[in-house]
């Protein structure tokens, strides 16, 4: 079979690009994420060994090789691990199989040290080998199988794949070191990166070279035990991060570590870790999360479904248990007791500890939620509520409070006098809740108004069935927010008989336009009234207060879940001079320029919604014969 040429996937080219010309400011860890997949291998086929013994009957000591030859300026890792096919060649080197590669690329700005370090978080590491080398070889051969393949690129933009002899499984990967890369055949310096970066891979890593005879020499230079499994007295923290970077293939350094061993009638360790980078697949619809399961130190799957709620699918981190059976299937493991009780103590403990860290150290747990809070609001809507009351301490949101993030606890302390219930607005984002007119009248009673701006937001509110601590969720875009109630000191001093008498005096005036209004729209609209909403705009519209959220409807309609917007309640501002001039003309019967006026009254409160105009031909009329009047007046 004669070698086959191809062109790397369009983002692999970039990548390449980035990762040659970059002077990355810790170049060794390349020998890191070659150590990683290596060890990888290694437990993939430790595991198929358990079903399949004759895989590993020819050599069943796992292990990690680095060779230096100074001579020819190369730089050879082998490993005894699963192997790859040709196909697996072409999936795993020559494109990013993994989701949200299009996101990857247009997250890359022309730095090339920030660009560099996104390179973990798609766990295209292997690529880190361009950095030092001008030329890599991949003769791997998969086990099981006689064939061997040959990998060769100079990382230019293409790669070729051959068949090759190959006597054993496996993968052997040789680095042409370019000339400014030569420190890393210095065994000192090879010795210094692997117990740095690699010394708690389970596997022995055995640095080959040659004694003064001419022999050759072995020497392990990692510790070689799994690092869940030692005491946390003997663990540092560069041990921690070090162990994060392999297990998540990440370059940034873990957020929070959480480790503990279970003992009783189940017993595991557990070691995870949250990234203090949000990783670009957080939100693929698999929503699929990285921990690893092991079971007596023997890699199982990092694809089992329950051992973590998708609401924590940012963890990273393995779980090893000594109570299931070796040879357990993978289909067998989703409905195991085992596995449920391991992920109700999981929960559990991670909850607590986040807990723990949002209250000694709130500014740093403002940054893990800008990360992931939008993730773990999604417990609130999923597993029946299970965790409900320790994600409700948990969660933060934006309000009109300030910058600083606002817990539910300290929205509750800071509750006006006679403010039954815990406002919220639901939005696109922080800007257009800012924008909307529904705001005014709680911002003049001094009445926090929570922001809901994630999707999820819509969801888990509608579960609340019990409120908060007693106090009930109500957003402000819909019917029913009592505002006389809430004592706020200035916005109610004005209050004398004078004033009293005025409002009523206005009151029926302003009862008669609302009536002509609600004439003119029909059935547009589901209702038109006053309302002590607004301070500054002169109209809005809102849901009843038995309708869907106006922010939820919104949303269905962007993803055709809903043909049609129901009819909403127009409310007016009685104290706003336009309604008080519209009101006045009722009054002396000059009712001929009502029915435009309604209409672009109901136009405008569309606008403020960021809504488009219903029918842009006549509000253009009714628009241009108001300025008409205006200029001959």
């Amino acid at each position: 079979m004669a070698a086959e040429t191809r062109s790397f996937q369009a983002e692999v080219s970039k990548l390449l690009h980035i990762v040659a010309n970059a002077l990355y400011s810790e170049r060794e860890v390349f020998l890191r994420e070659l150590i990683s997949n290596a060890a990888d291998a290694c437990d993939k086929l430790r595991f198929l060994a358990i079903s399949n013994p004759d895989l590993t009957a020819d050599d069943s000591a796992f292990k990690v090789r680095i060779a230096a030859d100074d001579k020819a300026r190369t730089l050879t890792l082998s490993d005894n691990g699963v192997g790859m096919t040709e196909a697996e060649l072409h999936d795993n080197l020559g494109t990013i199989a993994r989701s949200g590669t299009s996101a990857f690329v247009d997250e890359m700005s022309g730095d090339a040290k920030k660009d560099t370090s996104l390179i973990g978080q798609f766990g295209v590491g292997f690529y880190s080998a361009f950095m030092v080398a001008d030329k890599v070889e991949v003769l791997t051969r998969k086990a099981g199988e006689s064939t061997g393949w040959l990998w060769t690129s100079d990382g230019l933009g293409e790669y070729t794949v051959a068949p090759a002899e190959k006597a054993t499984r496996g993968t052997i990967i040789t680095l042409h070191l370019k000339k400014d890369a030569k420190e890393f055949l210095e065994k000192q310096r090879i010795q210094t990166i692997v117990r740095t970066y690699s010394d708690h891979i389970p596997f022995p890593v055995i640095f080959t070279g040659t004694n003064g005879e001419g022999g050759e020499t072995e020497e392990t230079l990692n510790q070689a035990s799994a690092l869940w499994t030692r005491p946390k007295s003997e663990i540092s923290d560069d041990d921690y991060k070090e162990f994060y970077h392999h297990v998540g293939h990440a370059f940034d350094d873990p957020w929070m570590t959480v480790h503990w061993k279970a003992e009783g009638r189940i017993e595991y360790h557990g070691l995870l870790f949250v990234p203090s980078q949000r990783p670009f697949d957080l939100f693929h619809p698999e929503r699929r999360h990285h921990v690893k399961l092991y079971v007596k130190r023997v890699f199982i799957t990092d694809e089992i479904e329950g051992l973590v709620p998708s609401w924590l699918r940012f963890l990273k981190g393995v779980v090893d248990c000594e109570d299931l059976p070796l040879n357990v299937s993978r289909e067998m493991l989703q409905h195991n007791p085992v596995v449920t009780t391991i992920s109700k103590a999981l929960t559990k403990r991670v909850l607590g500890d986040l807990a723990k860290k949002a209250k000694k150290e709130p500014e740093a747990y403002a940054e893990f939620w800008r990360n992931f809070g939008a993730v773990l609001k999604e417990g609130l809507y999923a597993d029946g509520g299970e965790h409900k009351e320790a994600l409700l301490d948990l969660v933060r949101f934006k309000s009109t409070a300030g910058d600083e993030l606002a817990s539910l606890d300290g929205y509750i302390e800071r509750m006006k006098e006679g403010q039954e219930a815990i406002y919220y607005i639901a939005a696109e984002d922080e800007a257009a809740a800012k924008a909307s007119p529904q705001l005014e009248g709680f911002l003049k009673k001094g009445v926090e108004v929570l922001f809901l701006t994630d999707p999820i937001d819509e969801f888990w509110v509608q579960t609340m069935f019990d409120g908060v601590k007693g106090k009930p969720l109500k957003s402000i875009t819909r019917g029913g927010a009592d505002l006389a109630a809430i004592k706020s000191g200035e916005a109610d001093k004005d209050d004398s008989a004078e004033t009293k008498d005025e409002e009523t005096k206005d009151a029926g005036s302003v009862d008669s336009l609302v009536a002509s209004v609600k004439l003119a729209l029909g059935a547009t609209v589901k209702d038109v009234r006053t309302t002590d909403r607004l301070s500054e705009s002169p109209v809005c519209l809102v849901a009843d207060e038995t309708d869907m959220d106006m922010n939820l409807e919104r949303m269905l309609r962007q993803h055709k879940q809903l043909d049609h917007a129901a009819p909403r309640v127009l409310e007016v501002n009685p104290d706003h001079a336009l309604i008080k001039g519209l009101a006045k003309l009722v009054k002396d019967g000059r009712t001929d320029g009502i029915d435009d006026a309604a209409h672009l009254l109901f136009e405008q409160a569309r606008i403020l919604e960021g809504e488009p105009v219903s029918d842009p031909k006549a509000f253009t009329r009714r628009f241009s014969e108001v300025m008409v009047k205006a200029l001959g007046a």
